[in-house]
Formats: C-alpha cells, structure tokens, sequence
C-alpha cells in the first residue's frame, strides 16, 4: 500500500478471477492455450497480497465450462471478479460466468508485451503459426463484442487497458481496484456503534441509518450511555493507574494537566476499550449531554483520550453523533489514511489556506509530532470540562471525505485533495491543520459547499481520490470530487 498506515480491522477479500479462450483454436494451434494460461497464472500472481484470497478458476473456453466457473465463483462468494481477456472469445463463454456470480466485474484487457515483434513475425514463414502467435497478443479484439453483451445484461463492469508486464499506470489502477473492493467488504462487515443521540439542532448530521446499512451494508448497534458508565464503576484502581501509564507515552501531557482529570479519562478509556469489545465495534458515534446526571457528564466529559487512543487503533470515533462522518472516517481508515474527524475553523486569506479542525477525538496515528493532551475548564457547547487533545495533521498530501445524504434520500461521496501544510494553528486544545488546496482556498469552500454535505468531513493522510471514486463505483454510489 502507498498509505502510511496498515489498515485495521479489515474483513477479509475474495477475488474471482478467469481468463477466456476458445477451445476451437487449441487443436489448430499447438501450444496456445498452455501459452494463454501462464498469462492468467501471471495476473494471479500479480493480485495475490495479504489478507486476498484470490479464487482462480482458470481459463473459460466454451459455454458448459462457463457455467460451471460461475458456479465456482458463487460458492466461494467472491467480492470482485477479474476478467483476464487473453485472446478472442465467445460472448456466450463469459456472459455466464458473471451472471452466476452477480458482483462487479474488472476487465482486464492486457497485452503481453508493448508491441508485437513485426520482423520477427514476419519471418516466421508458417502462416499457422504466424496466426497462433497473433491470438496470443489479440486481447483487444473481443472486449467491444464482452462490453457489449454486459451492457445488455445489466452487468456492471469497469475495464483497466494495459500491458501484463512493466506498466506501472495499469497495475497501479488494478491495486485501486483491489483497495476499493477491500475497503467495500470492510465497510459491509463493520459493525458501528451509537451511543447516546444527535445534537439538538443540528439538523444537517440527522441522518437515515438504514440507508447507511443498506448502502455499506455496516451492521448498527444502539449503545446507552449508562451502558459506559456500568463498565465505569468495574475499572479497577490499577487498570486505571496503568492506562495513565499509557497516556503519558502516547501523548504529550501538558505540565497544567491534573492527576485526577488523567484519572478519570483512564477510567472512561478502559471502560470505552471494554463496550467496543463487548459489542465487537469497528466504529463509534456519540454524544450526550450528560446534564442531570453526574456520572452520565463525567463519562462523556472525560472520553476524548479514550476516543482518541480507538481511532488511533482503527475504530474511529465521531463526536456529536455524526453517523454520517463515522462512516466516512472508517473509509479512510479502511484505506490506511487515517480519518480524523474535522469541520472548517476558520479561513486564512492571506495565506490562502482554509483552517480546519474539531473538538474531541482526533486520529493520533496520523499527527504531526505528538498529539498534545491540554485541560479545558469549557467544552465549548458541550456539559462538562476535562482534558482534550490539540494535535495538527501530518504535514504533505492528504484528503477530505464526506459521506452526503441528499434531498432525495440518497448517499454519496464527495473528496478533495489537498495539503497540510506548517503554520501558526489555535491552540485551544482541540485538533487544528491548515489546509491548501490547488483550486485555492475560496474556489474550494465554494465548490464543496456547493453539493450540501454536512458541516463535518473526515481527512486522512496520502491523495486517494482514485480509490474513492472505484469504491463508489463498487457501491453504486455517486461520487463528487471537488480539488
């Protein structure tokens, strides 16, 4: 991966993969078809990474092989099938296995080399064999008739052009294929929890959660917050006193820090640690006014520490309830960029640069230097006071992700890449950057808020537009990039 960060808790990815040839050509030309399978046996190879399980079914050359590959296929339940078009074949030898599988389909329409060898060609001097070798670079010709039918059948399908070998812009577009698919199944098998409810007022992080399992697939888990504050009460003192421990190697805690706001952060962080095991979370949003009931505020005053150390280890964690952006911090987490909840703080015109930030949790795997920990005596909006982080993200190429629901009910993605670049941020204790984007500063507030997403985004390190754009297209989703 070119992301800085391993992806955490992936689901694992099944991809399906066959080559297509045409059993009439094997006994006319000797050594074809064992030819035409080193080429499959190549992109197998080539698509093999940690945590795939590639499925290869081998070379389709007539249409009873067809439907058994696609049952094949089926069985093993495969996320994403490859297409290895090797020569020409028969519509009728493909259209069955995708129809069997019923998952988005990659055509890859590969040459074995960058050009064939003309002279050489030329004087073979056996037209058998000058026409055996021509089959074997002619992966070009049936993708318009395969294109076609798919098209006909409602078969959904993406194609990469390129060489097999030393084409480093066609396999770079194959791993996106391969990251956006992965990312897909991790988002179908996430489970999200909810605790608490939305901010009053709020009305544009209000969202459908059945759209959102119905789109991602994620599975969603309704958490009380009393349910935090139980585990609260059975945190022992040493539990508590090594998590202080932790804190203090992971994070720069202030001199003006108090031992019993760390304490009592400890506390809701082991606590925390115990609901998402419990419930087997791979993401949280929250919030809870906590006014009224002591142990409720105290819980939720004291959870960004906590919070922070889960979305640094791969459960990313919203405040204020923002479903939509929990979802959108996964993504980016799926993809080892990270995703750390943020909104804009402020514009900077004369250094054309647009400031952005958040309260409460940040992703402290993907900060610039070590994440701060600063007491608050307000919670600005919020019940309650206690310690909070202060960290900018790591400087160079990084990208914003919204999850958008629209006016007509539906959920889309919208992307900017951009740069976090060094200079003067707040330092009132929250996560702060400074953002600089190639359309400027103006032109892209303008754009992005021009497609309606909600006030918060998600950002992550590394420029990934392209992967966004194949993992909308995986989930039929539309996909809007603005920078």
């Amino acid at each position: 991966m070119n992301s800085p960060n391993a992806p955490q808790n992936a689901s694992a990815l099944r991809i399906g993969l066959f080559g297509i040839g045409l059993d009439a050509y094997w006994p006319q030309f000797s050594g074809l078809k064992e030819r035409l399978e080193g080429y499959l046996a190549r992109v197998a190879q080539k698509l093999a990474r940690p945590n795939v399980e590639v499925v290869n079914v081998g070379l389709v050359d007539n249409a009873d092989r067809a439907r058994e590959a696609g049952g094949e296929l089926r069985r093993a339940d495969v996320d994403l099938i490859f297409l290895h078009v090797t020569t020409y074949a028969l519509s009728s030898t493909v259209l069955p296995v995708v129809q069997r599988a019923r998952v988005p389909v990659i055509v890859l329409n590969l040459a074995p080399e960058p050009a064939i060898d003309y002279k050489t060609f030329n004087n073979m001097g056996d037209r058998t064999r000058m026409t055996g070798e021509w089959l074997a670079h002619c992966a070009a010709c049936p993708v318009p008739e395969i294109a076609n039918v798919f098209n006909r059948a409602g078969v959904r399908f993406h194609q990469v052009t390129g060489v097999l070998e030393d084409d480093p812009v066609c396999w770079s577009e194959v791993d996106a294929w391969v990251e956006a698919a992965r990312v897909a199944a991790g988002m179908a098998g996430n489970r999200l929890g909810l605790m608490g409810h939305y901010y009053g007022g709020m009305l544009d992080i209000y969202s459908d959660v059945t759209l959102q399992c119905a789109t991602f697939g994620t599975h969603v888990e309704m958490l009380e917050v009393e349910e935090l504050v139980a585990r609260r009460r059975e945190v022992a003192a040493d539990k508590i006193a090594a998590r202080v421990t932790e804190f203090r190697e992971i994070f720069d805690v202030q001199p003006d820090c108090g031992d019993d706001a760390l304490a009592e952060a400890a506390r809701t962080s082991v606590a925390l640690d115990k609901l998402v095991a419990d419930y087997r979370l791979g993401s949280m949003a929250y919030f809870h006014k906590g006014s009224g009931v002591k142990e409720c505020e105290d819980a939720i005053s004291s959870i960004i520490l906590g919070t922070s150390m889960l979305t640094g280890r791969g459960v990313p964690v919203a405040g204020e309830y923002e479903v939509k952006n929990a979802q959108a911090m996964k993504i980016m987490d799926l993809f080892g960029a990270g995703g750390s909840f943020t909104e804009y703080y402020a514009m900077d015109f004369a250094d054309d640069v647009v400031l952005m930030g958040h309260d409460g949790p940040g992703h402290i795997k993907i900060a610039e230097g070590k994440t701060k920990v600063r007491p608050l005596t307000v919670y600005h909006g919020k019940v309650g006071s206690g310690v909070s982080v202060e960290m900018a993200v790591r400087h160079g190429p990084v990208t914003l992700l919204a999850v958008v629901e629209t006016g007509d009910g539906k959920l889309g993605l919208l992307c900017a890449e951009a740069e976090s670049v060094p200079g003067p941020i707040l330092a009132i204790g929250n996560t702060n950057s400074r953002y600089r984007f190639k359309c400027g500063a103006r032109e892209f507030v303008n754009r992005w808020n021009s497609h309606g997403p909600a006030h918060h985004c998600a950002v992550g390190v590394g420029h990934i537009a392209q992967k966004i754009e194949k993992l909308g297209q995986l989930l039929q989703m539309p996909v809007v990039r603005v920078c």
